[in-house]
């Protein structure tokens, strides 16, 4: 393989990587919030999580962003680092209006 293709293959490869890591980690999030009885779905193939709200509104769509460091919701103006599981759990029930 040449030193082009093996770069390219070596991007493709850490990009899979990447989505994987992130799609781990919001159902790690999922799990959180069904344990607080907070219904959430993963969608978009693991790239998101929808957290429908109980009454009238949008649902919160959260992904993992800044390079794999934050949950992020509302365009990214809401945001909780993927450290603390349980606190982005609580933080995302109570904005989704649990």
């Amino acid at each position: 393989m040449n030193p082009v293709m093996r770069a390219a293959a070596e991007r493709l490869l850490q990009e899979q990587q990447q989505q994987e890591h992130e799609a781990r980690l919001l159902e790690q999030l999922r799990n959180a919030l069904l344990a607080l009885n907070v219904r959430a779905e993963l969608r978009d193939n693991g790239t998101a999580l929808m957290i429908p709200r109980p009454r009238v509104g949008l649902p919160v769509w959260v992904f993992v962003g800044f390079g794999g460091a934050y949950f992020s919701w509302q365009s990214a103006e809401k945001r909780h680092p993927v450290a603390d599981m349980e606190g982005a759990a609580n933080v995302l029930a109570e904005y989704a209006g649990r």
